[in-house]
């Protein structure tokens, strides 16, 4: 289980570990870290949209909704500044690999 820094905007604002890119968004609730892909078809989850009564992330691929709940939870992550540092787990249980920053563009849905 990796522990990554990195910036929460701009660029290195996401982080790639064993190949699962994670971003750290802000919704009117609050910020958290989240994978920047849609667990059903690997869409671009960064890109998505609050669904109407702001409970779900639309994914822009399929359309389908994911509970914001569930992605707030998903990843232990404390921020301080313009950095979060989070506790990224391997899936797979390999060896993970050095972790990778790049940027990612946020939909102004995450980007409150």
């Amino acid at each position: 289980m990796p522990v990554v820094t990195f910036s929460t905007a701009g660029r290195g604002n996401c982080v790639v570990v064993a190949g699962v890119p994670y971003v750290y968004a802000r919704t009117p609730d609050g910020g958290f870290v989240m994978p920047a892909q849609c667990p059903h078809r690997g869409g671009p989850l960064h890109l998505g949209r609050l669904a109407p009564n702001g409970k779900r992330l639309v994914c822009p691929w399929h359309g389908g909704g994911i509970s914001l709940t569930r992605l707030r939870h998903q990843v232990p992550a404390v921020r301080s500044g313009d950095r979060v540092t989070a506790v990224l787990t391997d899936k797979d249980g390999a060896a993970a690999s050095e972790p990778r920053r790049e940027y990612r563009p946020l939909s102004a849905d995450l980007s409150a």
